[in-house]
């Protein structure tokens, strides 16, 4: 059953709406952007304080050259890609120009070995289980989340269809394998997809290439990634959330429905200052209660028949939780003739607030002694209100 729901919840994030995506790459772009803020600082005794002087100018120089590289390499020449070139460049720059910059390998030392398989050194019962359940919980939803939604934005990118459950299984066996080493849980990384496509990456060797280095970077090339300028990679990751980030969602903010307006910018905030799970699913709700509030203003009655003493009216729209106090105001005993027909054939009953809302207003009528039929009910509905133990016939 958990397999089978994750399967599914492939297909039910191409059905969030387009302004949560908005929201979505909005919000991780200036999440992107603000990081690299925190390599403009240095360490001292009494905390970490903004780079200045020399070591700024140079940080800035630095960080600007990069991001020109990457811009303008393209006109000249796609035959390799611009961030390759830009953080090598200005790497090599950096290192033959002796400037006072910080490196990689005054972060962390990224040199290692191949992992080897153990298993956790815990018990396996249910209060371990207790533990671990609501982190595992909800490291899986973010990291489907976020590896769903970028698939989504590859596609609309590379003007593809992808198969997400297919991702959906990889992703969660990936991580299994990938704990059973000791390694930790991951997901797809919009920085570096946005980095391939933008360097012309369009099939699987883009992705395998991209682990395959990184596996090397670790076992060989640590001693050269680690001289790489923090200024360099800093250049690469504003570009990235630049080419992350919808401008045009600011251009059509003026023009959208409020409520979406309001989906784009509450999800971008969100994301900002929480995270991609509350983000996404608080622009659902969102998105969802503004549907329901719109769908509930369109139920209608149009009189088709009137006659001295007797009625007919045919009912248009959905009738569901929000649309049931409209539908209440439509007829009204008080004002009625003594006999109403309503003709179905035109609305559809949704849930348990329309079953109910059927049931108040024959009991309106009956206390007003006055006669109401329901006509022309689809098969379906009728079902419902026939399981519901609901009659519809002359009150």
């Amino acid at each position: 059953m958990m397999l089978f729901g994750i399967l599914r919840l492939g297909k039910l994030i191409r059905m969030v709406p387009h302004p949560v995506m908005l929201g979505f790459v909005n919000g991780l772009a200036i999440v992107i952007a603000m990081a690299q803020l925190e390599h403009f600082k240095r360490a001292t005794p009494q905390g970490e304080v903004w780079l200045q002087g020399t070591p700024l100018l140079v940080m800035c120089a630095l960080v600007v050259l990069t991001m020109l590289i990457v811009y303008l390499l393209p006109r000249i020449t796609k035959a390799v890609p611009p961030a390759l070139v830009a953080i090598v460049g200005v790497g090599l720059l950096s290192q033959l120009m002796h400037w006072p910059t910080r490196t990689l390998g005054d972060m962390a030392h990224i040199a290692g070995a191949f992992p080897s398989f153990h298993l956790p050194h815990v018990s396996f019962d249910l209060d371990t289980l207790k533990i671990v359940l609501p982190y595992a919980a909800l490291m899986a939803i973010v990291g489907l989340l976020e590896t769903l939604l970028t698939f989504n934005l590859t596609d609309e990118i590379t003007e593809t269809l992808g198969r997400p459950n297919r991702e959906c299984l990889a992703l969660g066996v990936s991580n299994v394998v990938s704990g059973l080493f000791g390694g930790m849980g991951g997901c797809a990384m919009i920085g570096q997809t946005m980095i391939n496509l933008s360097s012309g990456g369009r099939s699987r060797v883009s992705g395998a290439t991209s682990g395959v280095m990184v596996l090397l970077f670790i076992l060989f090339l640590s001693p050269l990634i680690e001289r790489i300028p923090l200024a360099a990679l800093v250049g690469v990751m504003f570009v990235v959330a630049q080419q992350t980030f919808a401008w045009g969602s600011l251009r059509v903010l003026g023009k959208v429905p409020r409520n979406d307006a309001l989906v784009i910018v509450a999800v971008t905030v969100i994301t900002v200052f929480t995270d991609l799970a509350i983000a996404v699913l608080c622009g659902i709700v969102i998105a969802a209660l503004n549907f329901a509030w719109q769908h509930a203003r369109e139920i209608r009655a149009e009189i088709q028949d009137s006659s001295e003493g007797a009625r007919t009216d045919v009912l248009h729209g959905t009738l569901f939780f929000a649309s049931t106090a409209n539908f209440q105001d439509l007829l009204q005993p008080q004002n009625d003739p003594d006999q109403v027909i309503v003709d179905c054939r035109h609305l559809h009953v949704a849930d348990h607030s329309a079953i109910a809302a059927f049931e108040a207003l024959k009991a309106r009528y009956r206390k007003g002694g006055k006669r109401l039929a329901f006509v022309n009910l689809s098969s379906r509905n009728q079902h419902i209100l026939e399981r519901a133990g609901v009659s519809l016939g002359n009150t």
